[in-house]
Formats: C-alpha cells, structure tokens, sequence
C-alpha cells in the first residue's frame, strides 16, 4: 500500500512533471465555468452549483475534490463574470483555490463568441516527509510545503449557438510558483500549461428527448494525452441520463434532474478501468445547481442544452 501511494503522490508532484495538476470531474459538462472563463454569462441568467467528488473510494488517501461555481451576465449580457472556489486534495498535498472569471461576449449572426480571462490565487501545501521514497537524499522530499501562495492567469474562448458549442482554454497559462518549487530543483515551474479543447451538439429527435454528444480532449506537455467521450439524452427537458469513456481511466455513467426551472441535482460513478480497480469501488460525485435572476424562466420557453 505504501508503494501505491508514493505512486499515487508521485503523478501528484512536480518531481514527476506527469501531474494533472488542474481538476478533474466526470460532469463537467454541467459545469463548464470549471474548464473555460469564457463560459462566465454564457446563460442570460445568473448559476451557482457545489459539487463533491470521492475518487476511488476505500482506495486509502484518497483524492478528493469540492467545487463551487458562481456565474451571469451583466451590462446587456455583453460581458460574464464568475467565481470559482476548490479544494482539491490527492495524497499528502492538498490545493485551494480562489478564481475570478470574465468573458466578453460577441454576438455574431447566427451564434455567440466569448473571450474570458481567469485570474486565481491559489494556496498550496505538502507533507513531503510522510512519503516512503527509496532514494532519502532526494531534495524535493525533504522539507513540508505549509499554505504556499501563488497566483495564476488562464485564458479560454467560447462560441456557442442554441444546438451546439466549442471551446477552448488554458486555465492556468501563468503562476507565479517560484516558492512552490524545492530548492536546488532544475524545475522552472510547478504548475504546469493544460490546454482543453471541448465541443457537443444537441440533436432534438421530438418534442421529449434530446440527444447530446461531446468530447474533451485535455493535454498536458509531460503527460499522455487523454480523452473524454460523452453522451447525454434529456427526456421531458427534466432528466439527463448518460455515459461515457476517460481515456486510460474509467467508464463513467451520469444522471441529472431538473427538479424545476431553478434547481437541479447530478450524480455521476466512475467504474475505473486501470489496476486501481484491484482497490478501489470507483469514483462517486454529487452536484447540486440553483440557477436564478429575472431572466430564469426562459429556460422554459427555450432551453438551454449546456
């Protein structure tokens, strides 16, 4: 079990330079403020959702993630602000952070394009010295990180019409990191580019059901590129049931309900597929969502698929 978690702490570091290092949930396209600030007041009225994900449950130490997203539009629906908050813990480290979001959107002829800017500030901490390594004078272990600061700048762009969209986005294109790093390190950064490129479409084959497929695609410079495929089908304009393929990870099966025009629940599973599974029962997330303002009951007389 040791070695399992030196390995699990290990994708985790910058030592490794292999981390995904930026979040990862199964029901992202619920949640699209997580991936792209320029998805802030996409909508014409104003977003809120909390979301917990347990990943590889009875698996000791391990991950764990909670989000909160806020987002709307102002000024004529012109520019989109949003807030994002996550706790992020994997092993011995554990990351939280604070980010504003703002998009300014276009409106071209037949659909929209956003472009958002992110700027976040993000507090880091490692208990390096409870790792089990094998090689003792290795300098990136020898001392704790406690409540480390940084700050970080992302990018993204966002165009959408009312059946299908595109995006994509860098969330953390800059930090400033240098405290995060250990000493006599040739590592010139810790937090490292991720670049998401993520698309669906909605095909509405009769007035009760919606078909919604989509993609993600997340690269990052020292690990493998990985896939996401997705596929969503909305009955009634009230319930989501769908599935879905994490490259090199797991299957993943989701469910939604609009409970009304304002709230709604999500719950995803992810069965993992890698040699985890030998320990671990798969990954659960739970999401609640409230969406509100003067503009909410639209969603009634032209939903919104995303």
């Amino acid at each position: 079990m040791k070695k399992i978690l030196l390995l699990i702490f290990t994708l985790a570091s910058a030592a490794a330079a292999t981390a995904q290092q930026e979040l990862m949930i199964s029901q992202y396209m619920f949640n699209g403020l997580v991936l792209n600030p320029a998805y802030a007041g996409s909508h014409p009225y104003w977003s809120a959702s909390v979301l917990h994900r347990s990943q590889w449950v009875n698996f000791e130490n391990a991950p764990t993630t909670q989000t909160f997203c806020i987002d709307g539009p102002l000024f004529g629906k012109k520019l989109g602000v949003g807030l994002t908050a996550t706790n992020d813990q994997l092993g011995v480290t554990r990351q939280q952070e604070f980010a504003l979001n703002a998009a300014y959107r276009l409106d071209l002829s037949r659909g929209y394009l956003s472009a958002g800017l992110r700027l976040a500030g993000a507090n880091y901490s490692a208990n390096l010295t409870d790792v089990v390594i094998w090689d003792t004078d290795d300098v990136v272990y020898a001392n704790n990180l406690s409540n480390e600061f940084a700050y970080k700048a992302g990018f993204g762009v966002y165009y959408f019409e009312r059946n299908w969209f595109a995006g994509v986005s860098v969330p953390t294109l800059f930090s400033s990191d240098q405290n995060i790093l250990p000493e006599n390190s040739d590592i010139n950064r810790f937090f490292e580019n991720h670049y998401y490129i993520n698309a669906g479409m909605v095909y509405e084959v009769n007035p009760v059901m919606a078909i919604k497929p989509s993609f993600l695609i997340k690269y990052e410079n020292a690990a493998p590129l990985q896939v996401d495929l997705n596929c969503n089908i909305l009955f009634f304009e009230k319930f989501w049931f769908g599935a879905g393929w994490r490259s090199g990870d797991a299957m993943m099966v989701m469910a939604e309900w609009n409970i009304t025009n304002h709230l709604r629940v999500g719950y995803a599973y992810d069965y993992t597929l890698s040699t985890i599974a030998n320990y671990s029962n798969g990954s659960h997330e739970v999401m609640l969502g409230y969406d509100f303002g003067s503009n909410v009951k639209m969603k009634a007389r032209s939903p919104r698929y995303f």
